[in-house]
This record gives structure tokens, C-alpha cells and sequence, in this order.
């Protein structure tokens, strides 16, 4: 019996499987923020109109996706929606579509906290100078508010890719999923492999997540500092 658990990771096509489902892992990730932060910022922007029943109707919107776990709505859209709507497509597609909604409700909110965070003046200033709301919004509240929103958006990317471990349970073959096939399939001839494949997972994991976080404590950083100089 072979106990070199790091062999298996390259045993035949494994070490290959595993970057395969981390492309898928990515992919699904990418694709949701792509999605999710445009649908964001629209809903973030009509937030903060004065129109009160839109503003409940996405307050609704925005608590559903932050009360209800992201396990839950996964089982929901793949598992439930499907049967009772009577639509079928690819786990990969819904995750996509689940990881989207979630990402559009909790971006909504940081761009109205970032837009709210304009001080007043600034607003007082463009309609002073005949901006509609349309203008007011693209040459002073938006471009205003991006230095906020940045650092948040990083945070929430780092929170999306993390989640997608979760895609295992609906049967998409992330990299997670693939690591533990690898592992069931060689448990008898590398019982350390464990360690190793989820050892190589968590680097694949932190390879993408600690620059991104780094990133955003740099910005929020220089922020604070322009801020207090």
C-alpha cells in the first residue's frame, strides 16, 4: 500500500481535474459578481428615490436574500423552483443565477450607503446649477461614491468566491467536488490524501482571496487617510 498522500494529486488526471473544477469555481463566481454588481448598482441608485413603496419593495428584496442562507436558496432554485415552474437547467447555470440575486441585493445596499454619504452640499451644489437628477447622479453622487464603495465590493467578491464551496451540495462540479471524488476514489491506497487534496484546496482558495482582501484594506486605508489629512 502506497501511503505518499501527495501522490495523488498527481496521479493520473488529478492534479488536472482539480484546476478543471477551480476554472468552474471561478467562472460561476465571475460571471455572478459580473451580473450581480450591474443589477446592484441599478437598484442601489433607485434606493434612494424618494418613491417609497420601490424603496420597500427592494428593502423586501435586499432582507430575503440576507435572512435566508445562501445553502437554502440553492436547494430552493435547484431542487424546488424547478419542479413547481417547470424549467430544467444546468446546476452551474443556477448557481450562477442564485450567487447573481444574492450579489445584486447585497451590493443595493452598499451603493445607497455609499450614495446617502455624499455630503449634502454636494448635492445642493448640482442642482444649483441646473442638473436634473440624471446628471446629478453621473457627474456628482456616483463618481463621489465610488471611492466608498470600492473596499465593500472587494469584501463582498472575497465573501461570493468562498461561498461557492457550497456548489458541491447541488452537484456542480467545482473544485470541491472533484477534490472529494479524488479522495473516495483513492482512499484505500493514499489514506493521507485528504490532507492533501483539501491542503491544495485551501491554497487555490487563498491564491485568490487573500490579494483581493489585501486590496481592499489597502484602499479602505488610503481612504481613511486622505479622510483625517
Amino acid at each position: 500500500m502506497d501511503h505518499s498522500g501527495i501522490s495523488v494529486l498527481f496521479e493520473g488526471t488529478n492534479f488536472e481535474r482539480l484546476l478543471g473544477g477551480l476554472w468552474v469555481t471561478v467562472k460561476i463566481a465571475a460571471v455572478a459578481l459580473i451580473v450581480g454588481l450591474i443589477l446592484g448598482i441599478i437598484l442601489g441608485v433607485l434606493r434612494t428615490f424618494k418613491n417609497r413603496p420601490l424603496r420597500v419593495l427592494l428593502r423586501l428584496y435586499l432582507e430575503f436574500f440576507r435572512i435566508v442562507p445562501t445553502v437554502v436558496l440553492l436547494f430552493l432554485f435547484y431542487y424546488i423552483l424547478p419542479r413547481q415552474l417547470n424549467f430544467n437547467l444546468p446546476g452551474d447555470q443556477l448557481a450562477t443565477l442564485v450567487f447573481a440575486l444574492w450579489v445584486a441585493a447585497e451590493m443595493s445596499d452598499i451603493v445607497r450607503g455609499a450614495l446617502i454619504s455624499v455630503p449634502q452640499h454636494q448635492r445642493e451644489s448640482g442642482k444649483a446649477i441646473g442638473l436634473n437628477r440624471y446628471q446629478l447622479y453621473r457627474y456628482v453622487l456616483i463618481p463621489q461614491a465610488i471611492s466608498l464603495e470600492i473596499p465593500a465590493t472587494i469584501n463582498l467578491a472575497t465573501r461570493v468566491i468562498k461561498t461557492t464551496s457550497l456548489l458541491m451540495l447541488i452537484s456542480v462540479m467545482d473544485v470541491i467536488n472533484i477534490g472529494q471524488q479524488i479522495i473516495e476514489a483513492n482512499n484505500h491506497t493514499h489514506p493521507t490524501g485528504v490532507f492533501w487534496v483539501y491542503g491544495l484546496i485551501f491554497l487555490f482558495y487563498f491564491l485568490i482571496d487573500y490579494p483581493l482582501s489585501w486590496w481592499a484594506k489597502r484602499l479602505e486605508k488610503k481612504r481613511l487617510e486622505r479622510a483625517n489629512g
